[in-house]
């Protein structure tokens, strides 16, 4: 009895540290749901706040969290602080807003977790969920037009640029590897018409603290 007492502290112990360890590191992920209403996304308050509850659900808390979109008024870019950021296993993506939007970014398929720590569908996973929600240029600057009414649509109306966070897509050019700044959504704003070009509503959240 005297030795399952102390196994048992031992595991609670060790998934103590795995907790303190993720909530220590983790300050990017890719959302492993969106709104559920495509690209209305309650403006940035709203995105920025399914952020920060998907992290606290994770049991990363004490930080504070902004969507990586930009909209008609706001660079992406400028919202996310100054890094480093660590996905949930403890992987640095960037080191800063600088080398995130040049090549010496980490982001790959196997980097660009969700806040569990999971693999995102990408292309040629069913469903593919790998088209992100950006609204931004490669560098990380608006493209004014393409934000779905600052991710307000959710309708037929509005298109949103996305990036690939697989950086996979149907050609081996430099916006189908774009993990930012790949391709427009077509036929709208709404959940099917995200779907329809290999994506579900997700986006980007950094940690800014």
């Amino acid at each position: 009895m005297r030795r399952l007492l102390l196994v048992t502290a031992a595991a609670s112990l060790a998934a103590i540290g795995v907790a303190f360890s993720q909530d220590a590191t983790m300050s990017f992920f890719v959302t492993s749901v969106g709104s559920g209403k495509g690209a209305d996304l309650g403006g940035l308050a709203g995105a920025d706040a399914h952020c920060a509850s998907l992290a606290e659900a994770a049991g990363v808390t004490g930080k504070t969290w902004h969507a990586y979109l930009s909209t008609s008024d706001t660079d992406a870019r400028d919202r996310i602080g100054t890094g480093p950021w660590f996905n949930a296993k403890g992987v640095k993506i960037a080191d800063d807003v600088a080398s995130l939007h040049s090549d010496a970014n980490a982001i790959t398929k196997q980097t660009a977790l969700n806040e569990k720590g999971e693999v995102v569908n990408g292309r040629g996973d069913k469903p593919n969920r790998h088209d992100v929600l950006t609204g931004s240029k490669p560098d990380g600057t608006k493209i004014a037009d393409q934000t779905c009414g600052d991710w307000t649509l959710s309708g037929a109306e509005g298109a949103a640029m996305t990036g690939h966070h697989d950086r996979t897509g149907l050609d081996d050019s430099a916006a189908a590897k774009s993990w930012n700044s790949s391709h427009a959504s077509r036929g709208g704003c709404s959940q099917e018409a995200l779907r329809s070009t290999g994506g579900d509503g997700l986006f980007y959240c950094f940690a800014v603290n």
